[in-house]
C-alpha cells in the first residue's frame, strides 16, 4: 500500500505541476491549515467527496486521498462536494447573511453599530464578531473604529480641523477621539498632514489570499499572506512612507481586485493600477525592468541584468527582485534560472509555476475553475 501511495503521489504531482508536493498538501489537510484555502481541494476515495483543506470531518488515510487544484477538477473526476465544508463556496467570501451589513458599512464608513443594532438587522452579534475575527483578525467594533479613523485621517490631512472632524466622526470628546486615533493610527491627529495611512485588505485568488495595501496615491503592497517576509515588508513601508497600516477602503484597492480577477481568468495581460514604489534608485531601476518582460515570456537573471544595462550585477539584480513588494503586477515570477529552472520566488516555486503556466495558456481552465 505504501508503494501504491508513493506511485499515486508521483502521478498526482505530474497531473498538478502547479501544486506543492502531495506530502505538503496532506500535512496541510491533516493540520487544517487555512493558508492553503483556495489552493487545493482533497478528494476522499472511500467516500467519493472532496473537501477544503480546513474541513473538520474525520482525517482520512493518506492512501485514500488525491489532490486537485480546483473544485472543477474534482468534479470532473467524479467527486461530489462535502456538505460539511461546502468547497464550492469561495472561502473568505462574505456569506449571504453578512453581505447587507458589509454593503451598509461600505456606504457609510462612519456608522456606529452596537449589538442591539445588529440584532435589529436580524444578526447575532457573536456570529458577526466570529466572522470578523477569523477573516480580518479583529473584532467587528475594532474594524468599524479603523474605518472611522481612516476617514478622519483623510479629512484632517486635507485641511479640516481636528476638533470638527472628531465630533463629526461621532466622538463625544476631543480627548477620546485623540486617544483612539493614536491607538489605531500610531500617531496623533495633528500629525496627519505629515503622515500617511496605508489602507489594507485581503484579496482572494486561486493561489490563496493576498494582502494588498494602498496609499492615496496608489498600490504599495501586494503579497501572499503566508510569505515569510510580509512583516518585514510592512516595517519597511512604514519607514519609507512615514505611514501606518489600517484596514480600510480605497478606489485603488477596488481597481486592483477587479484587475486581478480578470488576470486569473485569463482576460487581462497588463495592469494599469497606480503604483507607489519607495526604494533606492537601483531597486526602482530593477523593478522598472521587470515590468518590461512581456506577458507569457521569461528572462534569466543574467538576461534581466543585461536588459537594464547592469550585466555585471546579476546578484544585486536578483536581490532587488526579492525586495519587490508588489507581486504579479511587477512580474518577478517571469525571471528564471539560466537553464530554465524555477528559482527564487518568495511566494513559493509552485505559485511561480502556476503563474507562468497561466500566462502561457496552460492553466486557463484551471484559473477559471
Amino acid at each position: 500500500m505504501e508503494r501504491n501511495a508513493r506511485s499515486e503521489d508521483r502521478e498526482g504531482d505530474a497531473m498538478n505541476p502547479s501544486l506543492p508536493d502531495n506530502e505538503t498538501l496532506y500535512a496541510a489537510l491533516v493540520n487544517k491549515d487555512s493558508n492553503f484555502e483556495g489552493i487545493f481541494v482533497a478528494g476522499i476515495r472511500t467516500t467519493g467527496i472532496f473537501c477544503r483543506p480546513t474541513c473538520t470531518a474525520r482525517k482520512p488515510k493518506r492512501a485514500n486521498v488525491e489532490f486537485f487544484a480546483s473544485a472543477r477538477d474534482a468534479l470532473l473526476h467524479g467527486y461530489r462536494p462535502c456538505k460539511v465544508c461546502t468547497p464550492m463556496e469561495h472561502k473568505g467570501t462574505a456569506p449571504g447573511w453578512l453581505k447587507p451589513l458589509l454593503a451598509e458599512i461600505n456606504e457609510d464608513p462612519l456608522a456606529r453599530l452596537k449589538d442591539r443594532d445588529l440584532r435589529q438587522r436580524g444578526l447575532e452579534p457573536s456570529r458577526v464578531r466570529y466572522w470578523f475575527k477569523k477573516h480580518h483578525e479583529m473584532t467587528f467594533q475594532a474594524y468599524l473604529r479603523s474605518l472611522r479613523i481612516g476617514q478622519a485621517f483623510g479629512r484632517i490631512r486635507h485641511g479640516e480641523r481636528v476638533t470638527g472632524t472628531a465630533f463629526e466622526s461621532g466622538y463625544e470628546s476631543l480627548s477620546g477621539f485623540a486617544d483612539q486615533f493614536k491607538k489605531t493610527a500610531g500617531f496623533a491627529p495633528s500629525q496627519s498632514p505629515e503622515r500617511q495611512l496605508i489602507a489594507t485588505t485581503r484579496i482572494l485568488t486561486p493561489l490563496g489570499p493576498m494582502l494588498a495595501g494602498a496609499t492615496a496615491d496608489g498600490i504599495c503592497l501586494l503579497e501572499f499572506v503566508d510569505r515569510r517576509m510580509l512583516e518585514s515588508q510592512f516595517k519597511r513601508l512604514n519607514r519609507l512612507l512615514n505611514a501606518e497600516c489600517v484596514p480600510g477602503f480605497s478606489g485603488h484597492l477596488d481597481r486592483l481586485n477587479d484587475q486581478l480577477a480578470e488576470y486569473f481568468s485569463g482576460k487581462r495581460r497588463e495592469f494599469d493600477v497606480s503604483l507607489v514604489l519607495p526604494g533606492t534608485p537601483f531597486q526602482k531601476r530593477v523593478w522598472a525592468g521587470l515590468q518590461t518582460i512581456p506577458y507569457g515570456s521569461t528572462r534569466s537573471y543574467k538576461e534581466q541584468a543585461a536588459a537594464i544595462g547592469l550585466a555585471s550585477a546579476v546578484r544585486a539584480v536578483a536581490r532587488a527582485n526579492g525586495d519587490n513588494r508588489i507581486a504579479i503586477i511587477i512580474p518577478c515570477h517571469r525571471v528564471i534560472g539560466a537553464a530554465g529552472e524555477l528559482v527564487g520566488y518568495g511566494g513559493g516555486l509552485w505559485r511561480k509555476r502556476y503563474l507562468l503556466d497561466l500566462e502561457s495558456g496552460q492553466k486557463a481552465l484551471l484559473a477559471g475553475g
